[in-house]
Formats: C-alpha cells, structure tokens, sequence
C-alpha cells in the first residue's frame, strides 16, 4: 500500500514524526459539532491514515465535543507504536456549537482529564493551549496563569509535552519562562504569511510549526494562480499547497484534515509532489497578490 514512508521527519517531543500528518477535525458533524453522518467511514479515514505510515494526527475534545477523540480511540486502540496524538486545550463549546475560551485553571485541568478519559490513555503526549484573547488570531495577553495550570498537570504526570496554539512570539517566550514548548500551531499558508519571521526563529531553536487552514482565506486571485501551477503540475490546489508548505521550512509539520478516504490518499501523496523553480517562483508571489 503506497504511504508516506519517504517523508522526511521533524522532532515533535523529542521522537521523529513524518512531516505529514493527518488533523482530526473534520470528523466532527458540521461546524466540527455533533457526530459525522457516517462514523464507520470516519473510523475508516483514521485506519487508511496510520496505514500508510502516519504517525502524527491531531485533534481536540471540543471537536464535536468529545467526537473525534471518541472516534480516534473507537479506531486506533491499542494505539500502535510511535504515533504521537496531539490535543489542544483551551476552548469549549457552546450550546449553539460556538466556540468559546475555557481558559481557567479549572477548566483547563477538566479539559485535560476529559481528553484522557475519551482517547484512552493514562498520559496525554503533547497537549497545545489554545490561546482565546481573539478567536479569529494571535492577540496579545499574558499567558502565565495557563501555562502554569498545564506545567502542573505535567508535573502530576497526565501530559509528556506542551505546545501553544494561536500565539505570538511575546507569548511563545513568556511560555518558554515556564516549560519547555514543543510546538507551536498557528494559522499559515500560501496567502496568509505573517508568522514568516516566526517560523525562521522556530527553525533555529529546532521547534515544530505546524500551520493550519492550508487553503483558507485565499482571494479569488490567489485561489487561480494556485490552481493554475495544480493543473500544470497534474496536481490538485491541496497537493501544491502542502507540498508549498514542506518546501517552506523543514520544521514545518502538517496536519490536514479530511472525512474521505480518497481525499486522505491525495492529501498524502503531496509528499511525493516536487515543485519546480519556476512553480515556487509564482506559488512565492501568491502572498504579495495578498498584501496588495
């Protein structure tokens, strides 16, 4: 069965993971609240991704909420060896399915306790806070008070790592004051480049970035020179798009998300995907239609 076996890999808590992921969310109902219409096929995605050598997925217990950690332990336990779940903390969801800061102490220690009981395991392996001071980016604020809560969760022994999620590099190094982070999540793509600067520093201190909404808030512009370099190269927009990512950083890590089996396979053929000088030169200029 083809895979990803020839991904490069990138240290996430000090064990290598391959470069490509697999992101949980979408296996949520719709707005990521409430089940899937299909759980079987939702399990099926979960099976197909460590199948073809995944060894990194990502999720949450305010997806849905408890859906797709419920799903991933449903599917995947005993987990196999050397996969690394990552979870993020800081959020809940509302009764409408908005999403809302859970960012107390409290609440973050409940959150903690709620994803072990739905995934199954004694130790959480990575666990990102999620910072809610705007729910639409990084906004500035200090962070200590959570960050401490979750270093003393992992001092008691229910997480191995902490990441920070939704965060600016003020923050990233008030949390490094604190404990050691391991990653660092943020929103990122082709078209939304603001944490260039930030990803380089991350690089030199060998600490993972890994960026979500690989298509998202792309102008109508952007979304055509993209798929113009797709179809040249036999690719899809979410092909080059990844594969754009990988060639971004090598601290880069990706996690995209999907509820099919044959989106999952496309997903992950990205890491076979070899753009040429002169695709980068014009995926390069996607961020400057943009700014403009």
């Amino acid at each position: 069965m083809p895979g990803i076996e020839s991904s490069s890999t990138f240290p996430l808590g000090g064990r290598p993971v391959k470069r490509l992921g697999y992101g949980a969310m979408q296996l949520a109902g719709p707005g990521v609240f409430g089940p899937p219409k299909d759980p079987d096929a939702a399990r099926a995605v979960l099976r197909e991704a460590v199948a073809r050598g995944v060894d990194h997925i990502d999720t949450s217990d305010f997806y849905g909420p408890h859906v797709t950690n419920q799903l991933i332990r449903e599917a995947l336990a005993p987990y196999p060896d050397g996969l690394v779940i990552v979870t993020k903390i800081g959020a809940r969801r509302g009764a409408d399915g908005s999403w809302l800061p859970a960012f107390s102490p409290e609440a973050l220690t409940q959150a903690v306790h709620d994803n072990l009981r739905n995934l199954g395991l004694d130790v959480l392996d990575v666990v990102n806070l999620r910072v809610m001071f705007d729910t639409h980016g990084p906004a500035e604020g200090s962070i200590e008070a959570q960050l401490t809560a979750l270093a003393e969760l992992q001092r008691k022994g229910l997480v191995r790592h902490i990441g920070l999620s939704n965060v600016t590099p003020t923050q990233l190094e008030e949390g490094r004051r604190i404990a050691r982070i391991v990653c660092v999540q943020n929103q990122y793509n082709l078209a939304h480049r603001s944490d260039d600067a930030f990803i380089d520093a991350l690089a030199r201190d060998g600490i993972p970035y890994v960026p979500f909404f690989p298509l998202g808030g792309f102008t109508p512009l952007q979304s055509s020179t993209l798929s113009g370099v797709a179809t040249r190269l036999g690719a899809t927009p979410m092909q080059v798009a990844l594969a754009w990512l990988l060639h971004r950083s090598p601290n880069i890590l990706l996690i995209p998300g999907t509820s099919s089996v044959a989106h999952l396979r496309e997903n992950l053929a990205a890491a076979e995907l070899v753009l040429p000088d002169d695709a980068l030169k014009e995926l390069d200029s996607v961020a400057s239609a943009h700014a403009a």
